[in-house]
Formats: C-alpha cells, sequence, structure tokens
C-alpha cells in the first residue's frame, strides 16, 4: 500500500523534488485565515500528536482475560503503561498518539530502530475509558510482548508504521538511524491535499497550488482515498460483510448507485467541506443535498436520509461509523443494501 501510496501522491512530491517545499499551516495563516481557524477544528488537524502535547488523559485500568492487567499512568506530563500478568511486569511509555479523540485514541510506541508497538490499550472518548484497540480485541497473546499490542516494522513496503506516520501527518516523514520517526507537520493540514507551498507563499499567481476541488469524482475519491483506504493490496477481493471495513469510506462510496449514475456530480466533496469539522453539518443540509436528485420518501418515520440510506456500523462498542454505500436497507442490515 505504501508504493500505491507514493504513486498517488507523485504530483505532489514532484513538485517538492523540483525545489518547492512544506511550510506548515501556520504560512497559510496569513492569507487564508478563515480557512485555517475552520480546518484546526477538524479531526484531520488532529490526527496526530505526542501524547504529551495531546488534551489530558485520565489514568485508567483494563483487563484482557484473566491473564493480563494493565494500568495506564501519568509519568512526566505524558503517560506509561504497566503490563502485569502476575509474574513479570513490563513497562512501556506511550509515546505518539494516533487520532483526534472525537471516537478514539491508539497509542503507537518505538520498542527499537526496527519496530514499533500499536499498545493493545486505546483510549475512548464515549465512555471516557480505556478499551481494546480496533482489531485487537479478538487475538489472544502467548507472552508479555504480545499482550503489549500489535508489531510492525518501522519500514515496510505494504504495512510498515512510516506509511501510518505518513496518512496521520503532513509532508515529508523521515526515520533516523535510532528508528524514530520525524514528522514535518503533526495532523492532516493544508498541505497535504494542496501540496508544498513554498513557491505558492513568494508568488501567488504564479504558482498555484493544488486543488482537489477540481479533480473529477473518481478521482478525487481516489485522492481521499490515498489514505481513506482498504488496508490490502489494491487487488485484494474486499469482504463487505466485515464490519470494521465500513471505515473506508471512499471504497464503500464507489460502490453506491448514488455514484456510479450521478455522471461525476456525486463526490466526497458534495457533503464534505474538507475546511470544516465533518461534525458542524446538520441531517437537513445532508438531506439538501439528497433533495437535489430525489424529490421523496416513502417512509416517513425517520428524521433524516442518513437513518435509512447511511446506516451507523459499530464493529465495536462504542465506536459508530457511517456506511458510504448509499442504498435501500433492509431492517436490521448495514452493511449491504439490497440495492
Amino acid at each position: 500500500m505504501k508504493q500505491l501510496r507514493c504513486l498517488a501522491l507523485a504530483a505532489i512530491y514532484l513538485r517538492a523534488a523540483a525545489g518547492d517545499y512544506y511550510l506548515g499551516a501556520e504560512a497559510c495563516r496569513r492569507c487564508h485565515a478563515s480557512e485555517f481557524n475552520s480546518q484546526r477544528q477538524s479531526a484531520h488537524a488532529a490526527a496526530l500528536s505526542r501524547v504529551s502535547a495531546h488534551a489530558p488523559f485520565v489514568e485508567g485500568k483494563l483487563l484482557r482475560s484473566p491473564q493480563y492487567r494493565y494500568e495506564i499512568l501519568h509519568s512526566g506530563g505524558g503517560l506509561r503503561v504497566h503490563i502485569d500478568n502476575g509474574t513479570d511486569l513490563m513497562d512501556l511509555p506511550l509515546e505518539w498518539a494516533f487520532g483526534a479523540g472525537r471516537q478514539a485514541v491508539t497509542f503507537v510506541t518505538r520498542i527499537n530502530p526496527d519496530w514499533y508497538v500499536e499498545h493493545y490499550a486505546s483510549w475512548y472518548a464515549a465512555t471516557k475509558t480505556y478499551g481494546a484497540t480496533p482489531g485487537q480485541g479478538d487475538l489472544h497473546p502467548k507472552n508479555m510482548q504480545e499482550a503489549a499490542g500489535v508489531l510492525y516494522k518501522t519500514s515496510d513496503p505494504q504495512f510498515g508504521m512510516e506509511g501510518c506516520f505518513e496518512c496521520h501527518s503532513t509532508g515529508p516523514v523521515t526515520v533516523d538511524a535510532n528508528g524514530d520517526v520525524h514528522v514535518s507537520e503533526n495532523g492532516v493540514r493544508c498541505e497535504s491535499c494542496h501540496g508544498p507551498g513554498s513557491a505558492h507563499a513568494t508568488g501567488p499567481r504564479h504558482h498555484k497550488l493544488t486543488n482537489p476541488a477540481k479533480l473529477s469524482a473518481a478521482k478525487l475519491n481516489d485522492f481521499c482515498g490515498r489514505c481513506h483506504r482498504m488496508p490490502t493490496g489494491k487487488n485484494a477481493a474486499i469482504d463487505w460483510n466485515y464490519a470494521w471495513n465500513v471505515r473506508h469510506q471512499p471504497v464503500y462510496l464507489s460502490q453506491s448507485r448514488c455514484f456510479l449514475e450521478s455522471a461525476g456530480k456525486l463526490s466526497c466533496l458534495t457533503c464534505h467541506s474538507p475546511h470544516e469539522p465533518a461534525a458542524t453539518k446538520s441531517a437537513f443540509l445532508f438531506n439538501e443535498k439528497c433533495s437535489q436528485c430525489h424529490s421523496g420518501c416513502a417512509v416517513k418515520s425517520r428524521t433524516n436520509c442518513i437513518d435509512c440510506h447511511m446506516p451507523l456500523v459499530s464493529p465495536q462498542a462504542p465506536l459508530r461509523f457511517t456506511n458510504h454505500w448509499i442504498g435501500i436497507y433492509r431492517t436490521g442490515a448495514k452493511l449491504k443494501p439490497v440495492r
């Protein structure tokens, strides 16, 4: 996937190679204050941070089967996790926070130059407690190392941790000899979508930024899908009955009749402004989008179109994701529409 992602970013990084470089969102603020002030409140902007710089987390405890007990403790402005199996004790810092915390935050730590661990314990906003990291609840550790979480190679063509940082940050990501990852800017900010801005800053009229809004609906879907993608190879079969896959919105949107039959009019930007937090829009505004093509509704018991045609899916409590496969669903069926 890293190779595919790099291909999708080729045009942006080509500009960087030609001498254009990343300035950071603060440089954009001088001329685009409105967009900056709105976008910095979005989940994208807070997609990555150091644990010590994140909004404060509470201490907590977590049990994984009768054998493994976890205790998350404050330490030097950050957090540490103690893992105890009754015989041995493992103590690890929580270094990186992945996720804005609207739903959850997952923690990542460098183990050595070659490996990072995605911790078993994640923070959940709805319950204000710690629980199993998405995808790890069904795993059964055989030792303390596996109990800590899932190990990822620092750099790997398909599933390296470096690729995770690339999607959760802005600009080039580098890894030093110690395996420490260095990002240009935490979070998904202006230049993630518009490309490096140094040339534009010196001559706005002569150096135009990348504007995703000018892409066709299909290309924009691919553009957003650079990161909102399936964690599998390009030609791998997709299990539409696996609830966790609903997280990958562009993949599901691409299956919708609304998308396929809109003659290129329906795209991610139809409903989502990249400069605004997604939660700021009311159901009425989404209904207005639907009414541009659909004149009426046979079911009047629901308050909005989304309730029926883009149902919420909960692969693990308390997480909920909107299914972007727009369609008509049978009662109780939320993964695949009947049409």
